[in-house]
């Protein structure tokens, strides 16, 4: 036996652009999203079954920019009532996109 180790490669997701918008479905404005962009860091609404390497390859896809790193919650769906009757809002993923230094998402411009 040669003894040599198996390393695993790390492969990109080849995402088309249709499944990227799929992915990223809004950015996040809000006042704590706002002031998380002076840190390099974007919010974003994404699908709920989308994961940290596809959310970045997206990201990276969409806007042309670097990502360092990718946080990711599920907020769960809150108890509502609307007419008297009970309901439940749907779960929401988001995403904090760390950007690399330098690099900025204008939100206030649309995408092609």
């Amino acid at each position: 036996m040669s003894g040599t180790k198996k390393t695993a490669v790390k492969r990109k997701p080849v995402l088309s652009r249709e499944s990227m918008y799929n992915i990223i479905r809004s950015p996040v404005v809000t006042e704590k999203a706002t002031l998380l962009g002076e840190k390099n860091q974007i919010v974003f609404r994404v699908a709920i079954d989308s994961s940290k390497p596809e959310i970045k390859a997206a990201v990276e896809g969409l806007f042309g920019v670097k990502v360092m790193g990718v946080n990711t919650l599920v907020a769960k769906g809150k108890t509502k009532r609307f007419r008297g009757r009970p309901g439940v809002r749907s779960d929401v993923k988001k995403a904090y996109v760390t950007l690399a230094e330098g690099q900025s998402i204008d939100l206030t411009t649309g995408l092609a």
